[in-house]
């Protein structure tokens, strides 16, 4: 090997190597530091997001410099120097897609974070307190007919046309029996139960998620079937901080949903 004989690479080659190791490793060492820094309550949450952007396009410097220093370290026959480089285009790579597939989500959901079953009445939090902040931005998307809307407005349209399918559910069950099997799944899910009242038909619940551990308020109202037997479920999912969500609170109630008409026998 070139390097037993004490040779060691051209300048150029090592700059380029250590400038990409430097960036293709630090970019998302630095991302998941800030992650962890939020759900700790050191770093603020905009601080943190707001830097993603900028250590992707670093970590894909650092992953296409590294890229380079590999080619041109084993032309100059220096293998031995490869280690550093590859860890670094492995990273960078994992980094990059992960940051690319949550813009890639953000931009096909709706820039809205409260999502429910019932537009025109959604649950009410009485336990949790709602974000003071809810819905006071609620972005057009540069859309015209959504440009002319309040915020309300806009909201429910977004709402409309993602999340059509998110509908009350039927369980062939009494109230408290409906709220006991709700109350089992917030149990297995690991959320945080705030109140489960079987008198009132209502269930509040906080899911903590991802690195960032973001806290979403779950609420559930469960009401006697005005049509016959069994029971109404109605559920809203609303993010405390962000304008959108990437679709996690939809997906929640889908999942919930299906999961307790399953457990009650629906």
């Amino acid at each position: 090997m070139a390097d037993e004989q004490g040779r060691t690479p051209h300048p150029v080659i090592k700059w380029i190597s250590r400038i990409g190791v430097a960036l293709g490793i630090g970019a998302p060492v630095v991302a998941v530091a800030m992650a962890l820094g939020t759900g700790a309550g050191m770093i603020d949450w905009q601080t943190s997001l707001g830097s993603l952007r900028n250590l992707t396009y670093a970590a894909m410097a650092g992953g296409g410099l590294s890229l380079l220093a590999v080619v041109a370290l084993l032309v100059s026959r220096h293998g031995k120097r490869l280690r550093w480089p590859l860890v670094a285009i492995v990273l960078a790579s994992a980094f990059v897609g992960y940051a690319s597939y949550s813009f890639g989500k953000a931009a096909t959901v709706p820039p809205i974070h409260d999502i429910t079953t019932d537009l025109s009445n959604p649950p009410e939090f009485t336990t949790l307190a709602l974000r003071a902040d809810n819905r006071e931005v609620v972005p057009d998307g540069g859309r015209a007919d959504l440009a002319v809307l309040d915020n309300a407005a806009r909201w429910r349209r977004w709402h409309e046309e993602a999340y059509a399918d998110i509908q009350p559910i039927l369980v062939p069950v009494s109230v408290p029996d409906a709220v006991a099997a709700a109350e089992q799944l917030v149990e297995d899910r690991g959320w945080e139960l705030a109140v489960a009242d079987p008198a009132a038909g209502r269930i509040e619940a906080t899911d903590t998620v991802s690195i960032y551990r973001f806290r979403d308020d779950v609420v559930l109202r469960i009401t006697p079937n005005p049509d016959g037997e069994g029971s109404v479920v109605n559920m809203r999912s609303v993010s405390r901080v962000g304008v959108s969500d990437l679709g996690v609170n939809g997906d929640r109630i889908r999942a919930f949903l299906t999961d307790l008409a399953a457990a009650t026998g629906e």
